[in-house]
């Protein structure tokens, strides 16, 4: 029952995110929005609770199934990107190597956080 509340907290924080989206014409997405609004709620209350952390932890098993769908529609839309491919190779991997250096910048920072003989290993 746990993991059932956690998906539905998820699914309407993703339903507020994209109706945001469409009430304001915001161009991002509505599951990118929804998942601002979750940080920020899981912020205020103080922590992720056991029903979201079960229902992430069971999508975090099938996340390749979350993203395939997005990658398809790559082939066939491939032809909106004729002249383009530098551009969009350009991008992905400025926008990759921005991500890692960010990841990498957030957990130092948060790694120095830590008390220095906690361990957060199960």
């Amino acid at each position: 029952m746990s993991i059932l509340r956690g998906f539905l907290i998820l699914v309407l924080f993703f339903l507020l995110g994209e109706s945001l989206r469409l009430v304001f014409l915001v161009p991002i997405s509505g599951g990118i929005l929804g998942l601002m609004l979750l940080t920020l709620y899981l912020m205020v209350t103080g922590g992720v609770g056991n029903a979201v952390a079960g229902a992430s932890q069971a999508l975090i098993s099938v996340l390749i199934l979350l993203i395939m769908p997005g990658l398809t529609e790559i082939f066939f839309i491939s032809g909106k990107f004729t002249g383009q491919w530098l551009a969009v190779s350009v991008s992905l991997l400025v926008g990759t190597f921005l991500s890692v250096v960010t990841t990498l910048v957030l957990l130092n920072v948060l790694a120095r956080k830590l008390p220095s003989g906690s361990s957060n290993h199960e």
